[in-house]
């Protein structure tokens, strides 16, 4: 099992209208994705801004691929994404699961 991770910041004030376009885009695209596993979302506020950080869980690297494209260390964007986000990775990180 492969573990993806990547972080993001809104405005603090942004937060609850980036969460609510996370659920109809992100979380779609994870899901409906064969292969994926699970998807975890979470945020907190830091500040004036608010991070939020999403892991998901693959049956394999093809199943990342199918999700991410050919270059699956980069990051995956949403047409709204430039709207809310004030910081972003631009790449993921992977990590293979030995216990779950």
């Amino acid at each position: 099992m492969i573990m993806r991770t990547w972080r993001g910041w809104t405005r603090r004030e942004d937060a609850d209208a980036y969460a609510d376009y996370l659920m109809e885009t992100g979380h779609p695209g994870y899901v409906s994705t064969p292969g994926n596993q699970g998807v975890t979302f979470t945020r907190r506020d830091d500040g004036d801004r608010t991070e939020f950080f999403l892991v998901t869980l693959w049956e394999s690297w093809e199943a990342v691929r199918a999700f991410a494209g050919d270059e699956p260390g980069t990051a995956v964007f949403y047409p709204q994404d430039d709207r809310y986000l004030v910081d972003r990775e631009t790449t993921v990180d992977h990590f293979e699961v030995f216990a779950h």
